[in-house]
């Protein structure tokens, strides 16, 4: 009976001390988890070093300074200054440190306020970070994260489209891209007070705060002159492009204009009166009036066959497109660096720069238009569009014509005069008003 008791009183804590270690390694890892969870929260990072316990310094690069200058200055020996300039050289290079760039100092909080890192920014995005927490010097690059917001804008027209998208409380850039995609079929510089646009476009963030840039734009649509322009964006064969809701390409053979921006101050005429030789005679180009040094593209891709300075023309580049079409720009302050008879170029390359060279009165582009070698009127050519959706991808087409032309009439319906952030989930659209709303 005793030797009973004492086997069931033996496997009795055997058992007992095999089910509690084996609970042991669960709740230690739960706890490690926990421990986890809770230490991501409280610690604060910076150029992906834990800034806790250390204090941030900024400064400013001056004139004249480089990188040894700079060590010398934060309070390092000439020897050491020496040290970090050499460790750091793969990822600082002196000769692109600039005056008004910035760096930081990383130092510890106690009364020696002992440097353990530096960073240099070389961009808005790019760091060279120097660690100097270990026995030798390390320094390596470091980029910050970019996020892209999805947002949405709408407006009319009162003075320009650049005030508009100002006054909506986005970046003014997003005008440029706007142009890009309408290239073909507006002039960005004969929009009408009243023409109105609604644009949903994704935006890049740095630190979730600082805006970067306009990085795309999903879809839009631009009225102008009472037409309704749309662009829905498809990728087919490869190539991502806008097309009509017909499914035709808003890109064609050639741009709408060679400048971004700029007023036009002459339009063809077969008699203009000329303001410098003070008699009429013909003018089988346009002008357009622009700041010197604004740059001039190419409408269309082809070879250049011209260039140099042509009496009256001033500084002077013409391209051959094709077999039928030759286009000419004529008073140039500069050419495009590497520019030369022969090159070719692409559509929308710049190739020259406005000046006000030759016979003219101020700065301003002279452009001409040949067919079959006649001058024709730039602002009347219709050149043929590119290849629309192919017919065996007609049904994607539509799926996502359908989907972008609902969610621009929800939010046209939703909107409220400001930029609106469009936050995607998998389910639905969640739209975020901004907490700094402008009234009208």
């Amino acid at each position: 009976m005793n030797k009973q008791f004492t086997l069931i009183f033996i496997l009795t804590g055997f058992l007992f001390l095999t089910i509690t270690n084996s609970c042991q390694p669960k709740k230690q890892v739960e706890e490690e988890v926990d421990s986890e969870w809770v230490d991501s929260l409280q610690h604060v990072y910076e150029y992906g070093v834990c800034i806790d316990s250390l204090d941030v310094n900024r400064y400013e690069i001056r004139q004249g300074d480089n990188p040894a200058i700079i060590f010398s200055r934060l309070g390092f020996s000439a020897l050491k200054a020496d040290s970090i300039t050499r460790a750091s050289a793969h990822v600082l290079d002196p000769t692109k440190l600039k005056a008004g760039m910035h760096y930081c100092t990383l130092t510890t909080l106690d009364s020696l306020a002992s440097i353990q890192y530096i960073a240099f920014a070389k961009s808005l995005t790019d760091y060279a970070v120097i660690d100097l927490t270990g026995d030798s010097i390390h320094a390596y690059e470091y980029t910050k994260d970019i996020t892209l917001k999805r947002k949405y804008i709408e407006g009319t027209i009162t003075s320009s489209l650049w005030n508009v998208i100002k006054d909506g409380g986005a970046s003014p850039l997003l005008a440029l891209k706007i142009a890009d995609v309408y290239a073909w079929q507006i002039d960005f510089f004969d929009v009408k007070e009243g023409d109105s646009f609604q644009v949903i476009y994704h935006e890049a963030f740095i630190d979730d705060t600082i805006a970067l840039e306009i990085t795309s734009i999903d879809a839009a649509i631009f009225t102008h002159q009472g037409k309704a322009f749309t662009a829905i964006p498809f990728t087919q064969d490869s190539v991502f492009e806008y097309f009509d809701p017909e499914g035709n390409s808003l890109r064609k053979a050639f741009l709408k204009a060679p400048l971004d921006f700029f007023r036009i101050t002459s339009r063809f005429s077969n008699a203009r009166f000329h303001p410098i030789l003070k008699r009429y005679r013909a003018h089988h180009g346009v002008d357009y009036a622009a700041p010197v040094g604004t740059p001039v593209k190419t409408i269309g891709a082809g070879t250049v066959i011209a260039k140099g300075y042509m009496n009256g023309g001033g500084h002077t580049v013409k391209i051959k497109h094709n077999s039928m079409y030759t286009t000419s720009y004529m008073h140039l302050s500069r050419y495009a660096k590497g520019l030369s008879v022969g090159s070719h170029v692409q559509q929308g390359e710049v190739i020259g720069y406005v000046g006000s060279t030759g016979l003219s009165t101020g700065p301003h582009l002279d452009f001409r238009v040949y067919k079959n070698g006649e001058a024709i009127n730039p602002l009347a050519m219709d050149a043929p569009p590119s290849l629309p959706v192919k017919p065996e991808l007609r049904d994607s087409f539509l799926l996502i014509k359908e989907r972008y032309l609902m969610e621009l009439d929800s939010l046209h319906r939703q909107y409220t005069d400001t930029i609106l952030e469009i936050k995607q989930t998998s389910d639905s659209i969640q739209i975020n008003q901004p907490s700094n709303k402008e009234s009208k």
